[in-house]
């Protein structure tokens, strides 16, 4: 790595972070309600899990983002960059839509766009860097499993 591209990095993994971390801030209270009073699913682990599950995520998009970032300029990288922040977007308001507002089947359907979002930033990373496309499969992941919890709240809490 370049002496000038750990800046790169930085940025972009703190600004996935700090998305993170102010959505999380901004539902605290939202999230202590959600767990004493709203059933959930199978499967649902433990609250501790999700932040730590998230840094990592959100670490790891961050590094992806980077690496498009310092690929040569082209339509692809602009894409892939904006198809970025748009998703970053709407991963910080799925957390009110579910935890503060708890509209649980508005929140699915969020979910399920931002789900779309991240395959399409796969697919549009893919193109510009391999590497930056595989870092953002466990977040697919992760979100596939995130909207079986969040359907199944809303199954569970009409």
């Amino acid at each position: 790595m370049k002496k000038s591209n750990w800046k790169v990095y930085a940025f972009w993994i703190v600004l996935a972070e700090a998305v993170g971390a102010l959505s999380g801030w901004l539902t605290r209270k939202g999230v202590k309600i959600y767990n004493a009073t709203v059933e959930q699913p199978p499967l649902s682990p433990p609250s501790i899990v999700f932040p730590i599950v998230w840094g990592i995520l959100f670490a790891l998009m961050g590094i992806g983002a980077a690496r498009i970032y310092l690929a040569p300029a082209s339509d692809a990288r602009s894409r892939s960059l904006l198809l970025f922040l748009v998703q970053l977007v709407f991963n910080f308001f799925w957390s009110i839509i579910f935890f503060n507002l708890q509209a649980f089947g508005f929140a699915f359907l969020w979910l399920i766009a931002l789900w779309v979002l991240i395959l399409l930033i796969i697919l549009s990373f893919r193109k510009v860097d391999n590497p930056a496309a595989w870092l953002q499969i466990p977040y697919l992941l992760w979100v596939t499993f995130a909207a079986y919890l969040n359907f199944g709240v809303w199954l569970l809490n009409r």
